[in-house]
């Protein structure tokens, strides 16, 4: 209470994700760095203890007296690292001249922190399938649902509700792939020394080069990556983060644009985000009912956008082998840039399950503006009919222009449509007029693209994820 704590872990981000970047985890994973680093040499040849090995692997997990022993070492020796050695010493005593052989402090921070990227994407995957999954259900229900399209903001040719909400998914989809292919090119830092020559190691291993390549090759099998990187400085090139923090960036921008076309689709009125039975829009204008949830999506996709840029400026300030004005900028924007995702995520998918839309609304819209987009059906309409295609397009001008100024000066309804039903020259086709004007013939191809698109595109991105959506809950939000 008498501390800032961030609102991304004490407000909104789930446990999964807040747990991730704790650092229980972080503290554990240098622990389970420790251990198969000796495993590997142990294997390779060195006179590592059964007992060591054995310690080691029975206290990866950190108590609070530990961490409290942690704190103090670090508080007198200045150094995280060497203070977690000491500290996992004391429990391990058998191994306490083991641990850490032959690596520096970035075996450990830089390993840990790709595990992280890996973890921390490995969790925002299926969360955005999800969100994915979702509005592909709102997008098959309102398929065919006709509304007025918008270009400029200003009101343009139709097209239908489903089809909107394909825009959206398909730029969701762009970044499933992103982060996918993100967390599959991530390698492993390995086991490359103080300024990345392996020098330590190959004194360990009395020169051998191939010994040096194998624990390397074998500390990365071990903790699962496709690959160790092939040279580094001290640290991973901090491009790795520009990589990883850009798919988020660009995720954030599909999740702005959705959740602006939200809020002025509420603006509407024809369709709200949910609203729940007790909730409260304004303190003092009791029936406001505010888009918040898209609001604080808007919100959260601005700050996660820009945390690219510190991931940018990071990786091109950094002096030869390595410089530590990274460290501190990289604890803050890591962690940051992925518990806002994960925020994100969570809004996007309680907003995609409750929208709820207004058919009688958008009609009303639709009956506003259509008049004036059916003109030139009348006009095909008349020409067909025998008449002259430029008499007609001057009557119906004419028309269009008092129609327009009775809505723009009077105030009044678009009248054009009775207009034309009074005007004797359009008698050969009055008759006809309602089926020209129905609104599902000005929607082109808008429900069968939405047909295609999830067919084709939509249901085998999400195949690999399929077997969660039955089990996923409904999100539940921090107000």
């Amino acid at each position: 209470m008498d501390s800032w704590q961030s609102p991304l872990s004490s407000r909104y981000a789930s446990k999964e994700m807040s747990n991730l970047f704790s650092n229980a985890t972080r503290f554990g994973t240098w622990r389970q760095l420790w251990l198969n680093l000796a495993i590997a040499e142990k294997e390779l040849g060195l006179p590592i203890p059964d007992e060591a090995i054995e310690q080691m692997r029975a206290n990866l997990t950190l108590d609070e007296a530990q961490m409290k022993v942690a704190a103090e070492e670090e508080k007198r020796r200045r150094h995280d690292v060497m203070a977690h050695v000491h500290t996992f010493g004391t429990v391990a005593p058998a191994a306490a001249a083991f641990i850490h052989l032959g690596a520096t402090s970035c075996y450990v921070t830089d390993n840990a922190d790709l595990i992280f990227l890996r973890k921390g994407l490995d969790l925002l995957l299926p969360k955005l399938a999800l969100v994915i999954h979702r509005l592909a259900t709102f997008a098959e229900k309102y398929r065919d649902l006709p509304t007025l399209g918008f270009t400029h903001m200003q009101p343009a040719q139709l097209t239908t509700v489903g089809k909107r909400a394909t825009l959206w998914i398909q730029e969701f989809l762009w970044d499933l792939r992103n982060i996918k292919r993100a967390r599959d090119d991530l390698g492993f830092r390995g086991v490359k020394g103080t300024t990345g020559t392996q020098a330590s190691f190959l004194q360990l291993f009395d020169g051998d080069h191939d010994k040096v390549e194998a624990l390397d090759e074998r500390v990365t099998e071990l903790f699962g990556f496709p690959y160790a990187m092939p040279v580094t400085g001290q640290t991973y090139s901090r491009k790795v983060d520009i990589d990883v923090l850009s798919t988020l960036s660009s995720f954030s921008a599909s999740a702005l644009k959705m959740a602006t076309d939200i809020r002025l689709l509420c603006h509407l009125k024809e369709i709200e985000e949910p609203f729940e039975k007790d909730q409260i829009g304004s303190s003092a204008m009791a029936y406001k009912r505010n888009p918040m949830r898209s609001e604080r999506v808007c919100a959260l996709s601005r700050w996660l956008g820009n945390t690219l840029n510190n991931a940018r400026e990071t990786a091109g300030g950094q002096w030869m082998e390595r410089t530590l004005d990274d460290s501190a900028n990289r604890r803050l924007s890591i962690p940051e840039a992925f518990l806002t995702a994960d925020v994100i995520l969570t809004l996007l998918q309680n907003i995609s399950e409750g929208l709820v839309v207004y058919p009688a609304i958008i009609a009303r819209h639709i009956s506003a503006e259509l008049p004036f987009m059916a003109t030139e059906n009348i006009i095909m309409a008349m020409v067909r009919s025998g008449g002259d295609r430029q008499e007609c397009h001057e009557k119906i001008r004419v028309l269009s222009h008092q129609a327009a100024r009775v809505v723009k000066e009077e105030g009044g309804e678009n009248d054009l449509i009775e207009r034309v039903r009074k005007d004797p020259y359009f008698a050969p086709i009055t008759g006809r007029l309602d089926e020209l004007l129905d609104p599902a013939s000005f929607t082109g191809r808008a429900p069968q693209q939405v047909d295609s698109f999830l067919v084709k595109w939509v249901r085998p991105a999400l195949e690999p994820y399929a077997a969660s959506f039955a089990s996923a809950g409904k999100a539940e939000l921090s107000v």
